[in-house]
């Protein structure tokens, strides 16, 4: 029977190691892998034919030796991209190199017969779009701020003027810069007397502005749901964009229509895991009064106060998995 629990992740990673930690105090196999590391510090072999219709082989990195056939549950958190690798190559040897460690050694990874993803990277690929995001949760029946993704500066106008005031939220955060850092541009108000031609660059992402009394982060792992009302001192709009050792936080009863669209939403991608973040309206004691804003399903727990409850929830649902329970 499969056994070992594979964490495919960079290697800062705290979040994965607080779970790792977890799964070594059961006495659960676990090998940690960051694809990124393919060359002499990851080599691999695996091999495929039509008398045994799965992947065997073996992966072997500097510490560890895996057989394939014995991964029962991948943790897949966040893999340093395939293209930091290669960076030190001219750019065609670069994407080409990239690519083929990718589709080779990905492809082995997102395909291990009979193991359970936690979450599988193409899940996450395709529940990572806002607007599939805002289209499931009006389909479940969850409440969600009216909405426009445009490029066109005259219809952006006509939607602030019947939702003024609006938000703009970016789809993804910026790209690595040439010393390799990374950002984000929060959620924030704008003046529809400011969009012109330049809207028709790309494409941007209009909310109506919810008349909120707070936020909430509400973590799902599997069954267990975890949920955490959060304000800024300061009463940002966007909580994330301040000093979150400065955010309040108190546990708040999720209703059970929202739960269960949770539950629902996750299945429908067919996702294990998923950071939701909704706003409150009102006391928050109705399901109408969660306004759901979107779901990242590769998102950061660690910082909450429920974080030790959240990585017994992953140790547990991983370690079933290398008992031969749950879904795989």
């Amino acid at each position: 029977m499969a056994s070992t629990v594979l964490v495919v992740t960079a290697l800062e990673d705290v979040t994965a190691d607080w779970v790792i930690a977890a799964l070594n105090e059961r006495e659960v196999p676990v090998a940690r892998v960051d694809p990124a590391d393919i060359g002499p510090g990851l080599t691999f072999g695996a091999r495929i034919c039509a008398g045994t219709p799965a992947w065997t082989g073996r992966l072997v990195t500097g510490s560890r030796e895996v057989e394939l056939g014995e991964v029962a549950a991948v943790y897949y958190r966040r893999p340093t991209p395939y293209a930091i690798r290669y960076e030190q190559l001219p750019a065609q040897q670069r994407d080409f190199a990239a690519a083929e460690a990718r589709h080779g050694l990905g492809g082995i990874l997102n395909h291990l017969r009979g193991a359970r993803y936690v979450n599988h990277p193409g899940a996450v690929t395709a529940a990572d779009f806002k607007p599939a995001q805002l289209q499931l949760a009006a389909q479940l029946g969850l409440t969600i701020p009216p909405t426009m993704v445009t490029n066109d500066a005259e219809q952006a106008g006509k939607f602030a003027a019947d939702h003024c005031p609006v938000i703009y939220k970016s789809f993804r955060g910026l790209p690595r810069d040439e010393d390799g850092h990374t950002g984000a541009i929060w959620a924030q108000r704008v003046d529809p007397g400011t969009f012109d031609v330049s809207l028709a660059v790309t494409a941007h992402l209009f909310q109506a502005e919810i008349p909120k009394t707070g936020d909430v982060r509400v973590t799902v792992v599997g069954e267990r749901v975890f949920a955490q009302q959060i304000a800024a001192p300061d009463g940002a709009l966007d909580w994330r964009r301040g000093d979150w050792d400065a955010l309040l936080h108190a546990p708040i009863a999720v209703p059970a229509a929202v739960e269960a669209s949770l539950h629902s939403y996750l299945t429908a991608f067919g996702l294990v895991f998923g950071c939701f973040d909704f706003a409150l309206t009102g006391d928050g004691a109705a399901a109408e009064n969660w306004v759901f804003i979107e779901c990242n399903p590769n998102g950061q727990w660690g910082w909450l106060p429920d974080a030790g409850d959240i990585t017994t929830a992953f140790a547990d649902i991983l370690s079933t998995s290398t008992e031969g329970g749950g879904a795989r």
